[in-house]
């Protein structure tokens, strides 16, 4: 089986790489798993102070492998539609798994980052990003909501009104303007991602550790995810089942525009 997620530790810094680049490093669900693999050892590796989760290639990820939506009746049985709420859950727990690790997590981001990507990165405490990075949800475009957590935590992070603006019309923003909102924490050049990355990590690693994951955990709690996250479950629930999100997934598989109806 090949390595859809790479991981290494260097010194106190935990590394996540995504490994599927022919295909922009989109997640399907054997990527998923070992992702959450990674995370659970990241979890058990004595010594951290930081992780570090970037994508080989030429993109971060260009978000859910839509393959993996429409093979959700392989994998979940005929009925599928009636378990999205159980199905949304199991991939709520990936990344809330890897928001609940003590340990400060920071994603670089570069190329695409859309979809179920941004979701990921949301749930890491910090984000790098490089120049012309596109950022997205574009979940709406398929006829459903960001429901792994993108909905709740770009909330928390920008506030209603901008969560509203990038969710209603599921646009890309680039990196800069990514910054500006608040999305990512700081924007620099493609070779310099890396290094980036490390320079932050060192510096978190400077910090007494039991105070940085307390702080962590002080600053995670102040907001009510998991009443956000079942909203998202429930939504979602909802949405597989309507004729829209079939129109979007086939327009999106057509490379065609969607033809909504509301129904």
């Amino acid at each position: 089986m090949s390595e859809l997620v790479i991981t290494q530790q260097r010194d106190t810094t935990f590394e996540i790489v995504l490994n599927r680049p022919e295909k922009r490093n989109a997640i399907n669900a054997e990527m998923f798993r070992q992702f959450d693999e990674a995370v659970t050892r990241a979890n058990r590796t004595p010594g951290l102070r930081a992780v570090l989760i970037r994508g080989a290639g030429e993109s971060f990820s260009a978000g859910i492998d839509v393959s993996t939506l429409l093979g959700l009746a392989e994998s979940h049985g005929p009925h599928w539609q009636q378990r999205m709420r159980s199905i949304t859950d199991e991939f709520q727990g990936v990344l809330n798994r890897l928001e609940r690790l003590e340990l400060p997590t920071i994603a670089l981001l570069h190329g695409h980052c859309l979809g179920l990507a941004l979701e990921l990165a949301l749930a890491c405490d910090l984000r790098l990003a490089a120049e012309g990075t596109a950022l997205g949800l574009p979940e709406t475009l398929l006829g459903i909501i960001p429901d792994v957590g993108g909905t709740t935590r770009l909330t928390r992070l920008v506030g209603p009104a901008r969560a509203k603006e990038l969710i209603f019309t599921g646009r890309r923003i680039d990196a800069a303007q990514a910054e500006r909102w608040g999305i990512v924490n700081g924007v620099v050049a493609r070779e310099g991602l890396v290094a980036a990355g490390d320079a932050l990590a060192a510096e978190i690693a400077a910090a007494a550790p039991l105070a940085v994951g307390m702080a962590k955990r002080v600053i995670d709690g102040l907001a009510d995810i998991d009443r956000g996250l079942m909203l998202e479950g429930w939504a979602q629930s909802q949405l597989f089942g309507t004729q829209d999100f079939m129109e979007g997934a086939q327009a999106f598989m057509m490379r065609r525009r969607a033809e909504f109806k509301g129904n």
